[in-house]
């Protein structure tokens, strides 16, 4: 039971990054006292968190349950009040089993889908083409491969994909080689639902593959695939494709 609620309850990994000694308490004179703790200002809070992680935090909240939750980026931390020490982990609330940490990172890591460059993206269109959605993939990725085919069965959606090569060189090759095909939505479908390569691309072909990995740096693309949906969240992985027709039907215009 105490292992459940310190996992579900505060933090699944918490590690002391960094710690102070807090000073002594003074001795009980015997009589009753009403002690006020003062609360840090956003000022204050921003300035320790700098002092002590040597960089300026994006946010500082004050949780329900007593500690300040600061974002980097699209990273979620806890520290007390001092800032004596800083939590890595998930937060869940026992009383809804929703994960609190999961839920801030879905938020921080919402994409503008408007802003993304689709015009240096493969595009695939099945059926009306009416629901729309972005992947990241390499085509050397095993779990795009699988993606891939779970979504060959898909109808009236159009598909864009950013050529994502993050695995190797060789991924860099096959991906200017799709890129610079004469129907590079063929050539993108063929080799990775059959397995057939493109032809080698010209050696002055221009591509989009440098803008591409930069994109994906940007928006914390960590690994492929990566999907996006029109409403700006993203699902991680070779997901059931039960669960990406799900989103793009809630996602739909």
């Amino acid at each position: 039971m105490l292992k459940f609620l310190v996992a579900a309850l505060v933090l699944a990994s918490g590690v002391a990054m960094a710690q102070t000694p807090t000073p002594p308490t003074a001795p009980s004179t015997g009589k009753a006292t009403e002690s006020k703790v003062s609360q840090p200002s956003d000022e204050q809070m921003r300035a320790r968190v700098e002092q002590r992680l040597g960089t300026k935090p994006d946010s500082v909240t004050k949780t329900p349950f007593g500690l300040y939750e600061i974002t980097l980026g699209t990273e979620v931390l806890y520290v007390d009040a001092n800032v004596n020490y800083v939590f890595a982990g998930r937060v869940v609330d026992a009383r809804t089993r929703e994960d609190l940490t999961q839920k801030r990172r879905d938020e921080l890591l919402k994409v503008d889908f408007k802003s993304l460059p689709l015009d240096q993206a493969v595009k695939v269109v099945r059926g009306s083409g009416a629901r729309v959605m972005v992947t990241f993939e390499d085509p050397n990725c095993p779990y795009c491969k699988r993606l891939y085919k779970d979504m060959r069965k898909m109808t009236d959606v159009t598909i864009y994909t950013f050529l994502y090569p993050i695995l190797s060189q060789d991924s860099f090759e096959k991906s200017r080689n799709i890129w610079c095909a004469s129907d590079r939505a063929a050539a993108w479908d063929e080799y990775m639902g059959d397995g057939k390569a493109p032809p080698a691309a010209p050696a002055d072909c221009k591509h989009p593959l440098q803008q591409t990995l930069a994109l994906g740096q940007k928006l914390d693309v960590t690994g492929t695939p990566t999907i996006m949906f029109t409403d700006g969240s993203r699902l991680p992985g070779a997901v059931p494709p039960e669960k990406i027709e799900e989103r793009l039907n809630a996602t739909k215009h």
